[in-house]
């Protein structure tokens, strides 16, 4: 399938989906809303790869939300009633965080490899992929207060479970630029590589090295740290009882010790797919 903003690549069990408009520092148009969260879909319910890499051409990662989805459905601030209108308003605003959203629900971890700027809504979507990697030129920046208004699809709820709350306090309020060393020490980024090209190559590695263990193994990690971020202690440990009650797999354990002792690559059966 054909894209209008990004690329997609499936190889070793990593989908490889790469925002390609460099161009327009690869802003969000319309067509990204609703292509993003149908590839990701596709991938997580089709067991289609093992993880997903989001990573991007040119300069910048994304400049965040192209001026002309603010032109399409927007709240109109001339309109007869204004209230209605915002009410209308607000089921846009819900529809744009489900693209984001999709990231955190997806069956498989999705990494995101940031070079340049990652502005407005690219915060939001790289707080929502499961662990986040920069080039040294990275920058994150909370846009939307710089141009009078509130960051909307995703920043305050997952920025401030990610960083210390002064520092998303005061990204949001300046919208200054966080740079990559500064994002790695408080627990933003995973890693900084000095380069572009080192980003994708050691991001990619990672990805290889998740997408060599057992998928049912890795799927139940991910639904267990996402639950156990919204829940509590006794919760958490409660739900992973009944995980592994119900899904612990000895012929997945027999082939991890096996595969070790006979110095090979493990495997594993992958996902079943899932109708939606």
């Amino acid at each position: 399938m054909t894209y209008a903003c990004f690329s997609l690549e499936i190889e070793n069990h990593i989908a490889h989906i790469r925002f390609n408009r460099p161009d327009k520092a690869n802003s969000m148009i319309p067509e990204f809303w609703t292509e993003l969260p149908e590839a990701i879909d596709r991938i997580s319910n089709n067991a289609e790869a093992r993880v997903i890499v989001l990573s991007s051409e040119g300069k910048h990662f994304t400049s965040g939300m192209d001026i002309s989805v603010f032109m399409t459905g927007g709240l109109d601030p001339n309109a007869a009633n204004t209230h209605v209108a915002a009410e209308a308003f607000r089921y846009k605003i819900k529809q744009l965080q489900e693209t984001f959203s999709c990231l955190e629900r997806a069956r498989v971890p999705v990494l995101a490899a940031i070079q340049g700027g990652a502005i407005g809504a690219g915060v939001d979507l790289a707080t929502a992929c499961d662990c986040r990697y920069a080039s040294e030129d990275a920058f994150f920046a909370v846009q939307e207060t710089a141009i009078g208004m509130t960051a909307d699809v995703g920043t305050f709820p997952r920025l401030m479970r990610l960083i210390p709350e002064g520092w998303a306090r005061q990204m949001a309020y300046t919208a200054e630029r966080l740079p990559a060393a500064k994002a790695k020490e408080i627990g933003l980024v995973n890693e900084v590589f000095e380069t572009h090209e080192a980003l994708l190559e050691g991001v990619m590695a990672i990805a290889g090295q998740i997408a060599r263990h057992s998928p049912l193994a890795v799927t139940g990690c991910k639904a267990m740290a996402n639950y156990a971020r919204d829940h509590s202690t006794a919760d958490a440990l409660d739900y992973v009882s009944v995980w592994n009650a119900a899904m612990l797999r000895p012929d997945d354990i027999k082939e991890a010790f096996f595969a070790r002792g006979e110095k090979r690559a493990a495997v594993f059966d992958d996902l079943k797919p899932v109708k939606r």
